[in-house]
C-alpha cells in the first residue's frame, strides 16, 4: 500500500489553477501531451537525462511500468500510467474547494510575513470560475490576499451573518417569479439596510454532456425522459437550489432523475464525473464544461453577487476590491472567461431594485 504525503513549496506567484503538484504526474501529463521523453523534458524545463533518471525510478518505486519503452516508437503511457493519471484527476476535481481553501490559508499565513503592505480579506462564497481567476489576479495586481472559502451559497450568507467572513458570494437565475424557491431560501438571510449588495458577474448555467452530446439532451425534462445519470449539488449551493427550483416547475420528483441523489462538490468535480463516463448530465457553468471538453446546453443566465455587512463596506480590504472589481483590466479578463460577462461589477447595488419580486420588511 502506498501512502500519499502532502507538501507544500514557497516562491514566487505561478499562473495556472491552484492543485496540489505531483511530480510525478507532471512527468506522466508531459509524456502524454508530447509524445516523447525529450519532449516532455523541454516543456517541463528539465533534461533528458532528468526525466529519464526520474521515470525509472519512480517504476521501481511503485513496481509498475510506467511507460511503454518502445524502441524507435513514440513513448507513450502504460496502463498503469494511465490509470494513475486517471485517479488524479478524479481526486483534483473533487477535493478542489479543499484545496483552494489550504491553499488560501497557507497564503494568508505567510502574507504579512513577505509584504507588510499586503492585505487580506475572508470571502466564503458559492464555487464560481471568476472568483478563483480573481484570486489571483487581486494578489498580483492589488496586494490583496481573498481568503476564499467555498461552499453553498446558502451556507456563505449564513457564515457572513454568523460573523464568521467579511463578505459572502451567492447567485440566482434573474426574473425569478414571486413565491419560488429562490425567495423563500435567500429572503430570511437578506435585509435591507443591514446587508450591501455588490455585483459580480453574469453566467451561463446549463446541462454538462459527453462530447457531441450522444443521448441528444436538451432539458431537464429530456434527462428525466431518457433516464439518463445524472450527477447533482449538495444542499445547500446555489445549484441544487436553482434545479430543485426548475424541477417544481416542470412538475417532476426528484426521484424523476436517476442519480439525483448523486452529488459532487463543485463545477470542477460534476464535470469530471461526465468527462469520465460515471454519469450522463449534470447542472454546471459554461467555464465547468469547457474546461473539460464537454458538451454545454445553456438553461439560463444567472447573477453571481458579493454581500457584505453594511459597516464592513468602509473597511480598506472591501474598498481595495471593490476598486479593482471595476478596473478595465479585471473586467476584460472576466469577459475572457466561457460563459461570463461583466455585470454592475464592483457597483454597490440596491436589494429591492435586484429583487423586485421580495417583498421585505424593513422594520
Amino acid at each position: 500500500m502506498h501512502k500519499v504525503e502532502l507538501s507544500y513549496s514557497l516562491g514566487r506567484a505561478r499562473s495556472g489553477p491552484i492543485g496540489i503538484r505531483n511530480p510525478l504526474l507532471e512527468l506522466l501529463q508531459a509524456v502524454r501531451a508530447h509524445g516523447s521523453i525529450s519532449g516532455a523534458a523541454k516543456a517541463l524545463g528539465l533534461s533528458y537525462r532528468h526525466v529519464w533518471g526520474e521515470l525509472k525510478r519512480w517504476e521501481t518505486e511503485l513496481g509498475h511500468s510506467l511507460i511503454v519503452w518502445d524502441k524507435g516508437q513514440p513513448a507513450r503511457l502504460s496502463a498503469f500510467g494511465e490509470q494513475l493519471l486517471w485517479a488524479e484527476r478524479q481526486a483534483q476535481a473533487r477535493l478542489a474547494p479543499q484545496i483552494a481553501a489550504l491553499h488560501a490559508d497557507l497564503e494568508r499565513a505567510f502574507a504579512s510575513v513577505f509584504d507588510a503592505a499586503a492585505q487580506v480579506l475572508m470571502l466564503f462564497a458559492s464555487h464560481d470560475d471568476a472568483l478563483a481567476a480573481l484570486r489571483e489576479h487581486a494578489a498580483a495586481a492589488a496586494r490583496l490576499h481573498l481568503d476564499i472559502r467555498f461552499c453553498g451559497s446558502v451556507d456563505a450568507i449564513s457564515a457572513l451573518n454568523g460573523g464568521r467572513c467579511v463578505m459572502a458570494g451567492f447567485h440566482t437565475t434573474r426574473g425569478a417569479p414571486a413565491g419560488s424557491l429562490a425567495q423563500r431560501t435567500y429572503q430570511p438571510l437578506l435585509q435591507p439596510g443591514r446587508h450591501k449588495l455588490i455585483g459580480f458577474a453574469r453566467r451561463s448555467q446549463g446541462l454538462l454532456l459527453a462530447p457531441g452530446n450522444p443521448l441528444q439532451l436538451r432539458s431537464l425534462a429530456d434527462v428525466a425522459r431518457t433516464g439518463a445519470r445524472f450527477v447533482n449539488r449538495p444542499l445547500g449551493t446555489g445549484t441544487r437550489l436553482l434545479l430543485d427550483e426548475w424541477l417544481e416547475r416542470l412538475g417532476l420528483q426528484p426521484h424523476d432523475l436517476h442519480g439525483y441523489a448523486h452529488t459532487e462538490p463543485s463545477h470542477a468535480a460534476v464535470a469530471q464525473a461526465v468527462a469520465s463516463g460515471a454519469a450522463d448530465a449534470g447542472l454546471g457553468i459554461a467555464a465547468a464544461a469547457s474546461s473539460r471538453g464537454l458538451d454545454f446546453v445553456p438553461l439560463a443566465q444567472e447573477d453571481y453577487y458579493l454581500v457584505c455587512l453594511k459597516e464592513a463596506l468602509r473597511e480598506p480590504p472591501v474598498q481595495a476590491l471593490l476598486a479593482l472589481l471595476r478596473t478595465p483590466a479585471w473586467r476584460g479578463q472576466l469577459a475572457a472567461l466561457p460563459g461570463y460577462e461583466p455585470q454592475d461589477c464592483g457597483e454597490v447595488l440596491s436589494l429591492r431594485r435586484q429583487f423586485p419580486w421580495w417583498r421585505f420588511d424593513a422594520r
